[in-house]
């Protein structure tokens, strides 16, 4: 018998090693000791699995580990203490941070182990992006198109990032409900393509919902054909056009001139470097072109309009390895998930200079670059496109308040709903600018408000000065050029997103509040933890109660939803959220009683911890429990970033981001940087060949 001799720091990694085992071995008899005890009763016992989850097959640690979605749904659920339900028997304070504490543990083993990111399928532009990427590659100085989607149109040019203030009074109109917002500069004989719609599970740029068919690849064939033939394509609206489209004053060596015009606009329009054999082909198709006689401009046109309808213009992916597996990003791919996260569009020549220059991953320049792109007026497109799929705004548009109960919130052919919209939209691009606390958010000093706005909340006409009243459409005339002047808040039942009447409005029903589907929303939007769809066969609460719901509370006439076991877990998560929201009415206003005359019940609990009575209180709840804000809008941005719907492995980013903006005060560009700097933004997972995926599965 011998003993071996161990190097002190070898010695050191075998005892942390060790003691490492035995805290796994201490965890594992915890967590199993919790399912048997408080989770086994509805997942697995006597046949019951509810939500397809069996406890049963869990034995040890490694059954655990070998599935990262079930650890992470385990790590939500009794994270937000939606588990157990509040009448089974309940974890105790100390031990369910215990067991959070561990199966976050096994968590970040298992997806550090095997570390693999969720693959981002290869996607086209989406129309937002392409209508963005169209006007930078040609230095447009009008649109192509028209974009609904941009729901906030500005007249006053107010948007200036570079200053890091925003202005005191901004003119801005409503797209979507304004028809007049349409009449714009652009390009005459364009037809837009059909907007993409938002993925059920984030934003309308996924890449599992952008697909391109025969039949729209013919369409983008025709649109890039329409957009340079058309009689508004020309130099007094193309920034590129002497540069590029005139003909040159010496015919000398022609072919040359074309490939030295046509190399920076394919390596811009495709985002890297074009191939010689590429470059050789685009200007084959110009010289024969001129060779048949045409007109060089001409000429030029048909080429630019073969680009934008190119695959590689319209594709968005990253490059193979030479291996699958997780690996960083080249500098050119880096460029463009910045430019098409910032900016909606194409990377710039700087972007592509410093990829060229292989400098752009060094951290002091991608950090420059950051703040150059927070800082230009692009950055307005980012404002167009996620604050208002975050908050879900394009559901104002359908929502119609019963004219008789609410007369007041119709003015001619329009709905206040058309000035509501641009309230937290302002909200937003305010705290982005300024670089404010993200708990603006939840609980903001200031807001911006045009006169019927605030007449919409309650503020008598004559409070309001002149200037806003003529100027913001109070009395019931403008429709167009909308003033919304900064305001203080003094009252916190209003400001912030959480309580804003265009949230309100479009999260009630015609006649009454919808509590359950306020709940929704702001567990989806808020905390990024939307609940689970209802079952099909619950039937929807009517508007108008019965002659026997007459007296009752909505709480009340809602509790029979309750009484089904598949519906009480998501009850228990949303009724809370929404019935905190009671007191405003089904257009933003405060209300201290129903029509009845009954009471609002608005008192709740946050989290099983937070308890409130009055909506301040809640919006304190909320903001003790900020830093599951700031992580669950962390991870809005970073599926909208990587345009695809986040896993496992990128919640150790989702932690990391969060730690690092709390300790930075929550501002909201230190959020975005965070974004950026992630592993799952600098990192692209290359698959296995389909034929080793499935060798894998028989295996």
């Amino acid at each position: 018998m011998f003993i071996r001799r161990f190097h002190p720091g070898a010695l050191a990694t075998l005892l942390l090693f060790s003691g490492f085992l035995c805290s796994l071995r201490a965890g594992e008899e915890l967590v199993l000791d919790v399912f048997q005890k408080n989770c086994i009763q509805c997942h697995g016992q006597d046949g019951k699995v509810k939500g397809k989850v069996d406890l049963r097959e869990i034995k040890s640690v490694e059954d655990l580990t070998a599935d990262p979605e079930l650890l992470q749904t385990l790590v939500d659920v009794i994270d937000f203490e939606e588990m157990p339900p509040e009448d089974e028997p309940q974890i105790e304070p100390e031990k369910r941070k215990e067991l959070l504490s561990k199966l976050d543990a096994l968590l970040h083993q298992s997806v550090t182990e095997d570390k693999a990111y969720t693959h981002t399928p290869i996607r086209r532009m989406n129309r937002f992006q392409y209508h963005n990427a169209v006007i930078d590659l040609f230095d447009l100085k009008c649109n192509v198109f028209t974009l609904p989607e941009r729901m906030m149109r500005e007249h006053s040019g107010y948007f200036q990032p570079e200053t890091g203030k925003m202005a005191e009074m901004v003119k801005v109109g409503s797209r979507p409900l304004g028809k007049s917002q349409m009449i714009e500069p652009r390009l005459a004989g364009v037809a837009a393509f059909p907007q993409d719609l938002r993925a059920e599970h984030g934003y309308d740029n996924q890449a599992d919902h952008l697909s391109l068919s025969p039949l729209l690849m013919e369409a983008f064939l025709t649109l890039g054909q329409s957009i340079t033939e058309s009689k508004d394509f020309g130099a007094r609206n193309v920034g590129i056009w002497n540069s590029f489209f005139v003909e040159p004053k010496s015919s000398e060596d022609l072919r040359e001139e074309v490939e030295s015009r046509l190399r920076p606009f394919l390596t811009k329009a495709f985002r890297r470097p074009v191939a010689d054999e590429v470059l050789a082909r685009y200007t084959d198709h110009v010289m024969h072109q001129l060779d048949s006689g045409g007109e060089f401009s001409e000429a030029m046109k048909s080429v630019a309009a073969a680009t934008i309808s190119s695959p590689k213009f319209l594709y968005l992916y990253d490059q193979g390895g030479d291996s699958e597996g997780v690996q960083t990003l080249d500098d050119y791919e880096l460029a463009s998930r910045l430019s098409f996260f910032l900016w909606g569009s194409i990377p710039d020549e700087t972007l592509l200079k410093l990829a060229a220059e292989g400098s752009l991953q060094e951290e002091e320049v991608l950090n420059s670059e950051i703040e150059r792109m927070l800082k230009d007026r692009k950055l307005k497109r980012f404002c167009d496109s996620f604050p208002a799929q975050w908050l879900q705004l394009e559901r104002i548009i359908s929502a119609v308040p019963d004219p008789e109960h609410f007369p007041k919130f119709y003015f001619s052919k329009y709905r206040d709903s058309m000035h509501m919209m641009l309230e937290p939209l302002l909200l937003f691009e305010t705290v982005l600018i300024e670089n404010q606390s993200i708990t603006q958010f939840i609980d903001s000093d200031f807001t911006y408000r045009s006169g019927l706005l605030e007449e919409a909340y309650g503020v008598l006409e004559s409070d309001l000065s002149p200037a806003k009243v003529q100027g913001s459409g109070v009395n019931r005339g403008g429709v167009t050029a909308l003033r919304f002047d900064r305001v203080p808040i003094s009252d916190r039942r209003n400001g912030g997103l959480i309580t804003n009447a265009a949230v309100m409005t479009m999260t009630s029903g015609p006649e009454r509040t919808q509590p359950i589907t306020r709940g929704a929303w702001l567990a989806t939007v808020i905390f990024n933890n939307p609940p689970n769809p209802p079952p099909a066969d619950v039937p929807a609460l009517g508007e108008e109660p019965t002659e026997e719901e007459a007296h009752l509370t909505l709480r009340e006439r809602l509790a029979k939803h309750r009484e089904r076991s598949d519906c009480k877990g998501c009850h228990e998560q949303i009724d809370p959220l929404g019935f905190a929201l009671e007191n405003y009415s089904p257009i933003g206003t405060w209300r201290e009683v129903y029509e009845n005359g009954r009471d609002v019940d608005m008192e709740g609990t946050l989290f099983r911890k937070h308890r409130f009575e009055s909506v301040i209180e809640f919006k304190d709840a909320i903001l003790a429990e900020k830093d599951r804000f700031a992580r669950g809008l962390a991870g809005h941005l970073l599926s909208f970033a990587l345009a695809r719907e986040l896993g496992p492995a990128d919640q150790i980013a989702l932690d990391e981001i969060a730690q690092n903006v709390a300790e930075d005060d929550y501002l909201i560009q230190t959020l975005i940087k965070e974004v950026i700097r992630s592993e799952p933004f600098q990192t692209k997972t290359i698959p296995a060949p389909s034929n080793q995926v499935a060798e894998n599965k028989q295996g």
